[in-house]
């Protein structure tokens, strides 16, 4: 990750991370970008697409863990990303206890 992204992300995990430090909460970036794209505003997932790129996107959602996204914005990011179509979202994943 370049010197720029990097400061765009510890931006972010200082605003949506506020429980860490920044510098902790970039130690993984997913789980910042998983947040941004939860509950993020509009002008930061602007910035947070810009910066890492639909594909990168696309892979954080596929890769997604239980409790990381409410409903809304796991609909949102599959159609924005075209992982879905209409009326094609999956169910959100969930934990399995084994």
């Amino acid at each position: 990750m370049n010197s720029k992204n990097l400061h765009i992300l510890r931006e972010m995990a200082a605003k949506y991370i506020w429980w860490e430090t920044p510098d902790h909460a970039v130690s993984r970036p997913a789980r910042v970008v998983t947040q941004v794209m939860n509950i993020g505003d509009f002008e930061d997932v602007q910035r947070l697409v810009a910066c890492m790129g639909e594909s990168s996107l696309r892979d954080i959602v596929q890769a997604a863990e239980a409790g990381q996204f409410n409903a809304r914005s796991w609909t949102y990011w599959h159609y924005r990303l075209g992982l879905a179509e209409p009326g094609g979202v999956p169910s959100l994943p969930v934990r399995k206890i084994q």
